[in-house]
């Protein structure tokens, strides 16, 4: 009698781990002393996260110092939508966003990846925003997540749940 093996492929972001990178940031910031009387900062704004500063290379340079700090907690930087410079008054802004979840558009090309290229019998079910693939074969399951880990797709991609 043989089990169905599985595992979940989910899009998600430790939200702590975001927010102590941008702790970390704002810290960093307000010490180092190329962004002294520049009006950098560092903030949430709801959902999305708001880079603020005098001049337009200032706030790249904040934003640059948050990526590092997110790559520094394991954080992946295809999460993070930012957009460009906008001019605010006298001030230069960037808003950020990290996004959760895998899409439908994405699913569908995870799910037809793993038909076309993956081991025969394994199936790929779309589950909301995460996908759930499964197979007899254990040995499967682990080549597919090879295969997984191989492309490069413009989502960051982690396998949970795997029995």
């Amino acid at each position: 009698m043989a089990s169905e093996s599985s595992f979940d492929i989910v899009s998600k972001v430790d939200r702590q781990e975001v927010d102590n990178a941008l702790n970390q940031t704002a810290r960093e910031i307000s010490q180092r002393f190329d962004f002294k009387n520049t009006g950098a900062s560092i903030a949430w704004s709801g959902e999305k996260i708001e880079l603020r500063a005098n001049a337009e290379d200032r706030v790249k340079a904040v934003l640059d110092v948050f990526k590092d700090k997110l790559i520094k907690r394991g954080i992946s930087l295809k999460t993070l939508e930012a957009g460009d410079p906008q001019l605010s008054g006298k001030e230069y802004r960037i808003s950020a966003e990290v996004n959760e979840g895998i899409s439908q558009d994405n699913a569908k090309k995870v799910s037809k990846l793993i038909r076309d290229e993956g081991p025969k019998g394994v199936k790929a079910q779309i589950q909301g925003d995460e996908l759930r693939v499964s197979s007899k074969s254990k040995d499967d399951l682990q080549a597919v997540m090879t295969l997984l880990k191989s492309q490069d797709f413009d989502f960051a991609v982690q396998f949970t749940n795997y029995r």
